[in-house]
């Protein structure tokens, strides 16, 4: 994270820039250094990179100590953004542990130029990048008004003689001045698109300020709410494949600390699009497709014209397609298919959290789950939903 200058070096650096107290047009030393230090981040990139230290470091302090978890809320503007860090600040005393969270389906129902259609993939792009956008802004403006009071009360100090105590008291107050500005963990839904078009979109959101992504494995153009029915996910392959398209947008915008939240849907997804193809056995098509609900191929259960044929187990069997093309898997299986994926999209895929969907809260449910994910990976950490 940077480190900003205290009033004290950025006053005497802006002096030495302007040794008469003026700057031409008679902008005064003070004013500078003023608006200087009211504009706590120079750019949204600035915002992402320290941000995303910021989620590292409460990450670390997570793995010491299980109780100190964060809190992320769901805004759908920048005034509410404004106002819940507000709120925070004021009864806590501090920020640190809160994040804004931005739900897909919230943006979808809340910020879609088509209507009220919350998860399902019909928003525009753009629309969670402009509400990054729009949410720093805000949260700086923030910043800014809060910084000239400061500002304010140390000038009416100075104006009245204060002793040298007090006024060195409001500037103490000033250079350990807690932002507003707090991480955004923003939902990229399934990427809008194949992996190049998750990357790109991915590189707006960094620019909007987000220092995390978060992104499923519903197939982009069937995808829904995550707590119904009929989801569709795509092949293991294919979203580390995405998972892959993040960090590059990551570290290309320089967001080297920038955090993927790779959400899995399986538990409730009965479906796919696609038979991925198989190059030996046990590799990550293998692993998919030995959950599908197939049917062994027989005299008596021949293929028929435009099945596909599997080989499965020293078996020649054909999986169940539905009248729309869909796949089916077995009954029973999402358990194993969500651990399945937490695995693969943390040591493949390199995420940095997991994000298991369920229908409704239920912490013996998702501490199940991952505990079998972290008899493979001890570190996994997890986001949870906890909406009902």
């Amino acid at each position: 994270m940077s480190k900003r200058p205290t009033y004290a070096e950025l006053r005497a650096q802006v002096q030495k820039r302007y040794p008469t107290g003026q700057a031409p047009g008679g902008v005064t030393v003070d004013d500078i250094v003023q608006l200087k230090m009211q504009n706590t981040y120079n750019t949204h990139l600035d915002i992402a990179r320290e941000m995303a230290g910021v989620m590292r470091a409460d990450m670390a302090v997570y793995d010491k100590d299980h109780s100190k978890f964060t809190q992320s809320l769901g805004c759908w503007s920048g005034f509410h953004a404004q106002q819940m860090i507000k709120a925070v600040k004021r009864m806590k005393g501090t920020a640190k542990g809160t994040y804004v969270y931005l739900s897909g389906w919230m943006v979808a129902g809340l910020r879609n130029r088509f209507g009220h259609l919350p998860d399902q993939s019909m928003h525009e792009k753009t629309s969670v990048a402009d509400l990054i956008e729009e949410i720093y802004v805000s949260l700086r403006q923030a910043d800014e008004v809060a910084l000239n009071d400061l500002f304010r009360e140390l000038k009416s100090a100075r104006e009245k003689g204060a002793p040298a105590d007090v006024i060195e008291t409001i500037i103490q107050r000033i250079d350990n001045f807690e932002s507003h500005v707090v991480p955004i963990i923003a939902d990229i839904d399934a990427g809008f698109g194949n992996e190049h078009a998750t990357y790109l979109l991915a590189k707006e959101l960094i620019k909007a300020g987000a220092c995390c992504i978060q992104i499923e494995n519903q197939v982009s153009d069937a995808k829904q709410c995550g707590h119904q029915d009929g989801k569709v996910t795509v092949p293991r392959e294919d979203f580390i494949e995405k998972l892959r398209a993040c960090r590059l947008a990551f570290e290309e915008l320089g967001v080297d600390d920038g955090v993927i939240v790779a959400r899995t849907d399986s538990l409730g997804a009965g479906l796919t699009q696609k038979v991925p193809v198989s190059q030996h056995p046990g590799d990550l098509a293998s692993e998919y497709t030995k959950w599908l609900e197939v049917e062994e191929i027989t005299p008596a259960n021949p293929l028929k014209e435009g099945d596909l044929a599997l080989q499965q187990n020293g078996r020649l069997v054909k999986p169940v397609r539905l009248a729309n093309g869909l796949f089916k898997f077995r009954e029973g299986t999402g358990a194993d298919r969500v651990v399945e994926d937490c695995i693969a999209n943390l040591t493949l895929g390199g995420a940095d959290l997991l994000w298991i969907e369920t229908d409704t809260p239920d912490v013996d449910v998702i501490a199940g789950l991952v505990n079998r994910v972290k008899e493979a990976v001890p570190n996994a950490k997890l986001t949870y939903n906890n909406s009902p």
